[in-house]
This record gives C-alpha cells, structure tokens and sequence, in this order.
C-alpha cells in the first residue's frame, strides 16, 4: 500500500462542482493544510482566476483569513455582501468588490483537513441560506471523506492529496457548443453591431474579437486573440482598467469605464461577467464626463461606476502616466497592500518577526527567515525562523564590513540581490548553502528615511527562480519591514525605559516579618508602553529587636498611566512611610493632605493595613480602593465591607474610617488593583466575587507565592488585559 501514488487534486474537482452547483455559487476553492499542519495551500479552483487569490496561495494558519479562522476554531465563517472589509480589512483592502463568501472547514476523521470555500455574487442576500449552509456542510463532509479514503489508501501519514506548488484550475460545465452554421452566424450578427465586441476568458485573455472593436482598439483581429487588453495596449496599461475586470469577475455584476485611445478618442468598456468569462462591448463616447451625465440606471448605478472620474478616465496624458513604461499589476500592488498592513499590527520588534514569520512567509512559500539590525558596527540577529543554532550563531554579529556575508554587502550597497540557486552565489559566498541547508536567498536591504537600519534574508529550502513580479514585491517589502523594525525598535526602547523607571519606584525586596507569610506581584499592562500607577508595600514596625513585631501594608493605584502619575505614585508611598504605624484613618488623612497641596491634578486609590501579630488583630482604613478579601483558616471567604473614604488628593479634610478584624494564623489578606479583577464586559462587583471564589478554591499548599502566582495565572487566562496588576497578600503564621 505504502508504493501506491498519492492521488492528485484531481480527486476533489467533482466535490467542488457539486457543491458550487448546488449552492447557486458562481466559484470555490479548497485550501488544504500542509505537511507541518501550520499552513493552508490553495489546491483547487474554479469561477476565478488564480491571479485575483494568488496573495493567499499559502496562509499561516493563524493569519486573520476566513479560511483559517474556519479550520482553526472550527465553524462556519459567513461574510455577507460588503463586510469583508469589517470582518477581515486586510482581505477587504485587497478585493474591495462586493460579493458574498462562505468558507466551510474540512475534517478529516477527528484532525483537520482544510476548508471549502464558496463565492456568490454581489446580489446575493444578507444572510446564508438553510439550504446554502446545509449544501456546504455536506461538500465539506464529502471532501473529507474522500481525503480519508485516500490516506487510508496511501497507508503513511500526512496529508491525503499534497496541494499543487501551482493550483488547479477546473472549469465549470461549458456553454451549449453549436453547430458551425449557427457558430457563423452568431459571428455575423457580431458584426452587423456598430459596437465593437470581444469576449475574454477568466484570466483576461481575448478568445473572441469582432473587426469593429479591432478598428476601435486599432489593433487588427489577428493580433488580439490571446493577449490582454491592459498587457498589450499602452493607453489600457494603467491598473484601475484590470481592477475593472477583476471587479466583474468577484462581484459577478456589470462593470464599466471609460479610457482614451489617443491622440483623442474616448471609448466606453462595458464588461458583462459569467463563470466562463467576461463578454465586453465597445463603443464610442463623448468623453469621460460626458458619458456619465448620459448613463441611465443600469451600469452607471453599479458599485464600481461610482468612483471619481479619474479613477476610471485616464489617458497617457494623465501627469505622471508613461505609457511606455510597465505598471505595477494590480495583483502585485494588492499583495503589497496586504503586507502593508499585517505590519501596521506590530509593535515591538519581536512582533515584526512573528508577523513576517507566520503571515508574510508563508505566503511567499520561503521557508527561512532571518532579520538583521545593524548595530555597533554588526549586524544583530533580531529574529530568525527555519535555521538552526550553527548558522544563527555563525552570522549573528556578522561585521558590517565582512567580505563573507551577503547580507553585510546589501547592507553595505543598499540594492537587494536574489540568487535562485546554490550556482548563482559568488566564490566568496560558497559556504552558504552547507551552513544554512537553504538553496535560494532574497536578501533585501530595509531602508527607512533614506537610512539603511539592517537587512532581512528571505531562503528556500529548494532552488526559486525569482520572478520579475516577485522582487518587485520583495523588494517593496524590504521597505514596510524596514518601517516596522524602526517603530518597533523605538518603542521597544521607550518601553524598557519606561519599565526601569517603574521597577525603580516600586520595593526591590519586601523586608522580613517574622510571624507574616508575604508574597507580592507586579504585572504590567499587555496594551501600551506607558508607565503605571500602581503600588504596594510593606513597613516592618517596631524595630529589628522587637518579639512581635508590627507591620504596615499598603496597596494603590495612581489615576493615570504616565511619568506624572508614576512621580505621584512615589510621593503617596514616601508619605505613608512617613506616617506609617499612626491609626490607618489618619494615616490616610496625612497623605490626602500632602497631595491635595501639591495639586497634582491626578487622584489616587488607597488602601492601608495596619497588622498587630501579637494579638493577630489587623486595621484597616480605605481611600476608595477596592475592598479586600479574607480567607480564614477553615477556607471560607469575604470580601471585607470597609467603610471608604474620598480618594487621595480630592479633599482636603477627608476623614478615613477605621475597621478592626481578627487575623487569626493561617488566614490570608488579600490587596489588589483592579487590572486583577476588571473586565469591560462585566460588572466589577461580579468580577470580585469571581475572584473570591478562586481565592477559596486554591490549595492552600505552596504558601502565598505559589497562591499569588495562581491568581495572576488566571489573569493571564482571560485574554489581554488593559490595566497593570499589583497584589499584595498577607498571611499571619
């Protein structure tokens, strides 16, 4: 079993059929998931062209893309007219047409397989049919089955039916063929039209042409079949004319515009699309604004026709417009739009890897990563995918001025350099291949405000001839990672800064209380570099030499998240250290008049502890801090109704209520900031009963670290938080 061929995708054209048959979709593909289960590979295809999906050929399976959040969290993904750009703006940026997708996931017994996707055409309603969904559901079952079938046959592991480098075009069930009488005379009916007439199939390519719109196009017919219009016509070069077609094709409604043939005659494309291709009409106009005054309902009233006038009325006369030279394709200009914006989603450095690592990588199909910052004279390993440790340690530290390295000389020159193969490297560079196990090297120079600031080197594991296409767009993408390195690495720096200054404010070491069990944590936000105001610390009363000695705690959280409110957070720490071991009430009104003088226009939460382990008594009073909680001995919990005064600086002769608890040994005081317990989809009196009983639930074994370490695990469970963390927790032994 194990000699028998793998089967070729061949095997899931007829799924694909049937299920874009019976659905009422014009188009659908299948995504597969690769070898290492990390990345979905489009296999097959049919309605589209492979052009207009060829930015997501390969998606990591992270990627924000419908098709992996289909497989990954294993549920329908349903986009309605018009919300692509909501629901995935990255995708959304890239096909800005309207049409209807439902992308449906594929497993393969209990592991996943891929996605099958579908595609209706902008008239398609709001939501998905029962009778579309339960269509899709069963294509996606079918293909699985079949994909089962096959490993069973191949009797080895991995993926049933390997998806194609290039994916497989099926073509739906062609038109009626006619008789050569009736083919003739559909001809001369196209040519008794004043109009001109082509038809183009789904990659753009003329397969018809009649003489009139050769004479309008004033190319003869014979030199028109096969080509592209926008490819071989100069004044049709521009890419808003192949967005028009690409447009029609997505959305499956009419489209149109209008271009000059100099020196000065204005045509009218209208395009009319179908799953075989697009039929196109020409025909003279007056001009760009004039034709539009003269539109009726039907084409003029398309999406499409609403653009501003010169996005569909260019000439080779337009400032800026060469037509001589070879524009950017739009599918080259939408992938680097893409890229664009993955990037815009980083923000330390370590982000730009991952990104470039899990989004941009897979789909350029490389297989190695490696990003440098040039930094003291070398260059810096800043993050790497797909080498091992003897080649990360071989070029990390690399001198710029090395003769050996290629990325020093990219660096050095500015110019990328592509070699497609181990034979095209230089003498000077024949270890390459040994060291790295890689066959093909992109290495791009990353430039940012005209300055070299380091170098990315995207490998293959195998020999990759290197398109013109593609090292414009790798040469492109050198330029936004150089962008997001900068910012990343500029951010990077102002959040260590800020993280230093914070630590600085807060006690390096909590002092030793004989008879107290004590464990304090600080976490700092998931969002943003700047500085918090939280706070907590722990005052020894009484002396070294005392038998029992007295201790303070207090816990805060200084309104703001900036330098002002980390100074404030000192002053209101220096203060209570100034008073500690007074009555907490009055502690509390000595450092509510020190800040009400200095008025420093920001407030500040406060909770002071004053803790007797000689009675095991403790002493509480509040500035409009959350409250407590207590876990006795026997494991019971409460969350302690201390009477709360103002906060701190808002006025001057505040009074600030004391309350006396016992604080038997074994029991535990528990002192927070909100950043623990607040959730914005929540009410904040539930979040702190949630955390009471998770304080009750924990194994008293392991003392209070392992306890504090509990509870900020579980803050780290539900998801990001916006708000820095202090606890503090107590324990009388």
């Amino acid at each position: 079993m194990g000699d028998t061929p793998p089967p070729g995708p061949d095997l899931l054209d007829p799924p694909l059929l049937r299920a874009v048959r019976e659905t009422g979709a014009y188009g659908g593909a299948i995504y597969l998931l690769d070898h290492d289960r990390r990345v979905l590979r489009l296999a097959v295809l049919t309605g589209l062209p492979v052009d207009i999906l060829r930015p997501w050929l390969r998606v990591g399976l992270k990627a924000p893309f419908p098709p992996a959040d289909a497989v990954r969290e294993r549920r329908t993904v349903w986009i309605g007219v018009g919300e692509m750009a909501v629901q995935y703006p990255q995708v959304g940026m890239v096909l800005p047409y309207p049409f209807a997708s439902a992308f449906e996931p594929i497993s393969v017994a209990d592991a996943d397989g891929g996605a099958l996707a579908l595609l209706w055409s902008g008239g398609h309603p709001a939501d998905l049919g029962a009778h579309e969904r339960d269509a899709l559901t069963a294509g996606a079952r079918r293909v699985g089955a079949l994909l089962l079938d096959s490993l069973l046959d191949a009797g080895e592991p991995g993926p049933a039916v390997p998806a194609p480098a290039e994916p497989r075009v099926i073509p739906q069930e062609p038109p009626r063929r006619s008789p050569l009488e009736e083919a003739r005379a559909a001809v001369a009916l196209t040519e008794r039209l004043p109009e001109g007439h082509c038809a183009l199939d789904l990659d753009g390519r003329i397969t018809f042409v009649n003489d009139a719109a050769a004479a309008l196009i004033g190319v003869p017919v014979g030199e028109l079949r096969g080509l592209r219009l926008w490819e071989s016509l100069p004044w049709l070069s521009d890419p808003v004319f192949e967005d028009r077609f690409r447009g029609a094709l997505l959305s499956r409604t009419p489209t149109a515009f209008t271009a000059l043939r100099p020196p000065e005659r204005w045509l009218r494309f209208q395009q009319y699309p179908d799953v075989h291709g697009v039929s196109v009409r020409i025909a003279p106009t007056l001009g760009a604004t004039a034709e539009r005054a003269a539109d009726g309902p039907g084409l003029a009233g398309t999406p499409h026709e609403r653009a501003p006038a010169a996005a569909h009325a260019l000439s080779p006369t337009t400032p800026g417009h060469d037509a001589r030279a070879a524009p950017t394709r739009p599918g080259a200009l939408y992938h680097l739009m893409q890229l664009a914006t993955v990037l815009t989603e980083a923000v330390g450095v370590r982000d730009v890897v991952d990104l470039v690592a899990s989004q941009i990588m897979p789909s350029l199909d490389a297989q190695g990563l490696l990003i440098f910052v040039a930094e003291g004279g070398r260059l810096r390993l800043a993050g790497f995918r797909g080498y091992g440790p003897e080649a990360r340690e071989r070029f990390d530290g690399t001198p710029l001025d090395s003769p050996a390295s290629p990325a020093a000389r990219v660096l050095s020159e500015g110019e990328p350099v592509f070699y497609a193969s181990p034979e095209d490297l230089e003498p000077r560079y024949a270890a390459l291949p040994a060291v790295t196990g890689k066959a093909a090297w992109a290495v791009l120079p990353l430039i940012a405000s005209g300055r070299t600031v380091g170098c990315c080197v995207i490998a293959y594991d195998r020999p990759h001839p290197f398109s013109a296409e593609e090292r414009a767009v790798m040469t492109s993408l050198g330029g936004l990672i150089a962008q997001a390195l900068e910012r990343a690495r500029l951010y990077d720096a102002k959040h260590h800064l800020a993280r230093r200054l914070q630590a600085g404010l807060l006690p390096r070491v909590l002092p030793d209380v004989p008879g107290l069990d004590v464990a304090a944590r600080y976490l700092p936000a998931t969002e943003g570099m700047e500085i918090g105001g939280d706070f907590y610390d722990l005052i020894r009363l009484g002396g070294d030499t005392a038998p029992f000695p007295a201790a303070a705690a207090a816990i805060g959280d200084v309104q703001g998240h900036n330098v002002k409110a980390a100074a404030l957070m000192g002053q209101v720490r220096t203060a209570v250290h100034a008073t500690a071991g007074a009555p907490p009430g009055e502690v509390l009104a000595r450092a509510n008049r020190l800040l009400t003088d200095l008025d420093p226009g920001l407030f500040t939460s406060c909770l002071y502890v004053h803790l007797d382990l000689r009675t095991h008594r403790a002493r509480l009073a509040t500035a409009g801090h959350l409250p407590p909680l207590l876990r006795r001995p026997d494991g019971r919990v409460t969350t302690l109704p201390v009477m709360p005064g103002p906060l701190l600086g808002i006025e001057r002769h505040a009074e600030y209520p004391t309350m006396e608890i016992p604080l038997l040994p074994g029991a535990v005081l528990v002192l927070y900031t909100d950043g623990l317990v607040e959730r914005h989809d929540r009410d904040l009196d539930d979040c702190v009963r949630d955390l009471a009983g998770h304080v009750a639930r924990a194994r008293p074994e392991g003392g209070m670290d392992r306890l504090a370490d509990d509870l900020l695990s579980r803050a780290r469970r539900s998801k990001r938080f916006t708000d820095d963390i202090a606890l503090l927790l107590l324990s009388p032994t």
